[in-house]
């Protein structure tokens, strides 16, 4: 699969200046973890799941979540694991693997991981695997344990996605201690863990909190400052790190609002896109494209979502500028013993080799999984052409 596999030869040709890269299954967790993008939650009681997925997948999605925990209720589970295993295996009959996004289950318990495994049979072969709730250094080891195992039933490898949501991750007194604990459970796995995701409903609901689209998860300063200590321990560009998603974005429909919009209007404007604009704040997204940009200003990649109308805005966004390619391309071209500062090519900014050559070693990867744009292409201009497609 690839991103914006689902539009024309010409269409991609008219965008990008260097198309985005396949990649699949069997890819390394970097790759993965940086080529997730908008990763799409769906409850696992869906009566169609398999037509939702395909359908998904065909309007651009490359990553899906099936969801068994906090998207249905606790009577619901044993039900939402029967849809589960008997849409999984209808999608597998019909040998649609090729066309499908990353899909991940989300469990409630360890022993699901197994169970589900063994009652898919041959359809694992559809899975990347599974996402982790409520992780922490005390719960993961029996998650890790259980994927451990079902990659023996199974024969294969699965990938595992921790959810940092809990309590004792976000209180002052016992974060750091425990975020450490966690970071070092995980380094032993870290060839199964293609990212890391932040619950940051699940934080607003220790203090009885909720944004509105009017605010990003970075206005609420205690889902903020979280936020920065997970980056600080699992976000570092010294070899420990890992891939860190960003947090949910929880509307979809129209809001009261209270303040101003956060788009501004001449991207579109001098295009003729006024309407565009105009339906993205109708539906709140310029609120999550202020977010998608804080989100990669403080270190976080790809996204949490709960309906089809963010997946081409975050993918949108995170395709690489004709800009930010050419700075990357002149740090990294210096060398790895290389120094000094550079003008950049756009003579707007310098790059001083050094300090920036992990954020160009980061951007060349993002090249590699979303593409870069063509000079003068943008998000309006993406976003767009995947909305027509």
């Amino acid at each position: 699969m690839r991103h914006y596999g689902q539009l024309t030869s010409a269409e991609r040709g008219a965008l990008f200046h260097r198309e985005p890269a396949e990649f699949g299954l069997d890819s390394d967790v970097r790759t993965l973890g940086t080529a997730l993008g908008a990763t799409l939650y769906c409850p696992a009681t869906r009566p169609r799941l398999a037509l939702d997925i395909r359908r998904q997948a065909a309007a651009g999605a490359v990553s899906m979540v099936l969801c068994l925990e906090d998207s249905i209720s606790d009577a619901d589970v044993p039900g939402g694991e029967d849809n589960l295993v008997r849409q999984l295996r209808e999608l597998h009959h019909e040998d649609a693997a090729g066309g499908l996004p990353l899909l991940f289950v989300r469990v409630r318990t360890p022993a699901q991981i197994t169970g589900l495994t063994t009652r898919l049979g041959p359809a694992i072969a559809l899975l990347a695997g599974y996402v982790l709730p409520k992780f922490t250094a005390e719960s993961g080891p029996a998650f890790l344990e259980a994927l451990t195992a079902a990659e023996v039933l199974c024969g294969r490898r699965l990938l595992a996605m921790p959810v940092l949501e809990s309590p004792v991750l976000l209180h002052l007194e016992t974060r750091a201690r425990a975020l450490a604990d966690t970071a070092r459970l995980l380094e032993k796995y870290r060839d199964r863990v293609p990212a890391i995701r932040l619950g940051v409903t699940d934080f607003c609901a220790a203090y009885g909190l909720r944004r509105t689209p009017d605010m990003t998860a970075y206005d609420v300063r205690l889902v903020a400052s979280v936020i920065a200590d997970v980056v600080n321990v699992f976000g570092r560009a010294d070899g420990t790190g890992f891939t860190v998603t960003g947090p949910v974005w929880e509307y979809f429909r129209p809001q009261e609002r209270i303040f101003k919009p956060q788009l501004r209007t001449s991207p579109f404007s001098y295009r003729g896109m006024e309407r565009l604009r105009h339906q993205l704040i109708q539906r709140d997204l310029d609120g999550l494209v202020q977010e998608i940009e804080l989100d990669r200003a403080n270190g976080l990649l790809g996204k949490t979502c709960i309906h089809p109308s963010h997946i081409p805005v975050v993918h949108a966004l995170s395709v690489v500028s004709h800009e930010e390619y050419s700075d990357a391309v002149d740090i990294l071209g210096t060398g790895p013993d290389g120094g000094g500062v550079l003008r950049s090519a756009y003579t707007n900014k310098m790059n001083e080799v050094k300090p920036h050559r992990a954020w160009a070693e980061r951007t060349m990867l993002r090249a590699e999984a979303f593409g870069v744009a063509r000079e003068g292409v943008d998000f309006v201009d993406f976003l767009t052409t995947a909305r027509a497609a």
